[in-house]
């Protein structure tokens, strides 16, 4: 059996926002630079392609609805020409990318919160669209569904992913560490207008840490930032802009070991690119103590069940040769 060793990076930035073309760019450049610096996986922040709906957290629904509009416009599809340049790079530099992105549905002005996961050689292999859309995000994304919640076997290990405040549902996160996860992407967005007790970053790190300490596995965070570009954008309709998303400690992305741990430094609100050695025969020695999947669980007592089928908008139903 083979126990997989390799550099893993992760980034912490913003997109260049609602223009997927420009963002696509600023993310191969990433991917280049993490490439030189010998990394094999990189990951990229929740819907990084091209933006995140903040106007739902400081515009009215009403004032919102244009950017609703503007958002679906800079939505993809993932066999969409922009995308080819990403899988392209992902095989050009040898790399496994994990990257958030507006999907568009197939529901003409439906969009959903994706991870795509790519191979080195440039596959498509998977696809996660976020099971529930946080609070104010309900008004723009449409739920995904059990089929989704899938791990990946790839060059680098078992690769699994949830979006943002999804990495909070624990049964969903049993679900792919029951799948043999061994390498688990969360990436989130930068949220400084939570509640004044809330600590995002803080927050963000315990639910990685949790999933680590529990599933004994490796979690790879990344983070988005919110530039001055997206507050100019949105200035005009919520001139209070500036002043809700000057917090600190709302961005956090860093790597955990399979005991809980922040390997390394993360980075707290900078933006950048940092790296981890990932060490998967590190995944073995903490199941002796608690292994979920094995011998410190009860399943003569629990029975988990998910339903992995797609969802079904409509059946039809044909009795004319009854």
């Amino acid at each position: 059996m083979e126990f997989k060793k390799f550099k893993a990076a992760t980034v912490q930035t913003s997109p260049v926002f609602l223009d997927v073309e420009k963002t696509i760019d600023k993310a191969i450049s990433f991917i280049k630079e993490a490439s030189q610096n010998g990394a094999k996986l990189i990951a990229f922040p929740e819907v990084f392609i091209a933006g995140y709906p903040y106007w739902n957290w400081v515009m009215t629904p009403v004032q919102g609805s244009k950017w609703y509009e503007e958002l679906y416009k800079n939505s993809v599809a993932t066999d969409d020409l922009a995308m080819q340049k990403l899988y392209q790079a992902a095989k050009d530099f040898d790399m496994h990318i994990v990257i958030g992105i507006n999907e568009r549905g197939k529901s003409y002005g439906e969009i959903y919160n994706t991870n795509l996961i790519i191979d080195n050689k440039g596959q498509l292999i998977g696809r996660h669209r976020k099971l529930v859309p946080t609070w104010a995000e309900k008004l723009t994304w449409t739920s995904g569904d059990g089929s989704s919640l899938k791990v990946y076997d790839t060059e680098v290990g078992p690769i699994g992913t949830l979006a943002c405040g999804e990495n909070t549902n624990t049964l969903a996160r049993f679900t792919l560490l029951s799948q043999g996860e061994l390498v688990h992407i969360a990436n989130y967005i930068s949220l400084p207008v939570a509640p004044p007790d809330y600590n995002m970053a803080e927050a963000i790190k315990i639910r990685a840490a949790a999933h680590s300490f529990e599933g004994k596995l490796f979690t790879i965070v990344s983070c988005s930032t919110i530039s001055k570009e997206i507050m100019e954008f949105l200035k005009p309709e919520a001139p209070q802009i500036e002043e809700l998303f000057a917090r600190k400690s709302s961005a956090f992305s860093g790597f955990l070991g399979p005991n809980g741990a922040v390997i390394g430094e993360p980075l707290i609100d900078d933006e950048g690119i940092i790296y981890a050695e990932i060490d998967l025969q590190k995944c073995i020695q903490p199941k002796q103590m608690h292994d979920i999947l094995g011998h410190y669980n009860r399943f003569d007592i629990f029975d988990l069940r998910v339903n992995v089928a797609p969802t079904r908008k409509i059946t039809f139903v044909d009795h004319t040769n009854e």
